[in-house]
């Protein structure tokens, strides 16, 4: 496989219309630098980050009912995962991409913290798998377009300084699906983002990630030459007050009940997607 840095102004793999971009050489364009000044790239690049990173996100009954939720959901999407080559953007302390492993998958991950990175080699030579790890930015992605069967990205949209750019690349580099997340605009997770972007615009320290309405990703990625194939979503409740409840049993009864009743279709978040390249492009 050839490594390709991305133009810097390149957005997307193809028109609204669905034509792909033809495939380009190498470029002397250089990609950007990763903003240090930017939350997405400082606080992930904190060594301490890097280290309890796994169990902030997915330690306690509720963090580990996300963890096989989001293996299930990979694995239901992608379908058969062996001798699949996928790439998994964003890939943090490398769950993901270890998942995927197992799985029989010709596994590249990518991060733009060198700091995750080591976390996430140390934790596939544990396991005894093989995962190739690279350092790289979502924003420019160093692939030659249709690289690979699959394209990963969790929990990364949310925090890029220009998810546009991000998607773009995801759909450039796969050749077949583009598996990503984000939470909902009609969720709970409207107020919470609000209030940290409120207190990241008076000066302080907070993840200020954005939500996104369904509509805004199904055109951007039509830009792309993609469709949504499938979704799943997860909680209608915030994760933070199951968190708080601490069980498993409770999320479960609360979140089927809130689903016979029509809200998990409506406001559920986080919402995964499944995007298929359209046949035109």
């Amino acid at each position: 496989m050839t490594s390709r840095r991305a133009p810097a102004g390149a957005a997307t793999s193809g028109s609204a219309g669905g034509h792909a971009r033809p495939p380009g050489g190498p470029t002397d364009a250089p990609s950007p630098d990763p903003r240090s000044d930017h939350y997405s790239y400082s606080k992930y690049a904190d060594p301490a980050m890097a280290r309890t990173f796994e169990q902030r996100r997915f330690g306690g009954p509720i963090g580990d009912m996300v963890a096989s939720t989001q293996a299930r959901v990979l694995a239901n999407m992608i379908g058969l995962i062996k001798d699949r080559s996928i790439l998994d953007v964003g890939t943090g302390a490398g769950r993901a991409a270890l998942y995927l492993a197992h799985g029989g998958a010709q596994v590249t991950a990518v991060d733009a913290s060198e700091q995750m990175l080591e976390v996430a080699r140390r934790k596939a030579a544990e396991e005894f798998v093989r995962v190739r790890f690279r350092r790289g930015d979502a924003h420019a992605l160093e692939f030659d377009d249709r690289s690979f069967d699959v394209v990963v990205c969790l929990r990364l949209l949310m925090h890029a300084p220009d998810w546009t750019r991000c998607l773009s690349e995801l759909c450039r580099v796969a050749e077949r699906l583009v598996i990503f997340d984000y939470p909902s605009a009609a969720s709970a997770a409207l107020l919470q983002s609000a209030a940290r972007r409120a207190i990241n615009a008076a000066g302080g320290h907070t993840e200020a990630y954005r939500v996104f309405r369904d509509a805004t990703i199904r055109r951007e990625l039509m830009r792309s030459g993609f469709r949504v194939r499938s979704i799943h979503r997860q909680f209608v409740l915030p994760i933070q007050f199951h968190r708080a409840m601490g069980s498993r049993r409770f999320t479960m009864f609360s979140e089927k009940m809130l689903d016979r009743a029509g809200l998990l279709r409506l406001l559920g978040s986080p919402v995964t997607v499944c995007a298929e390249r359209c046949a035109s492009s």
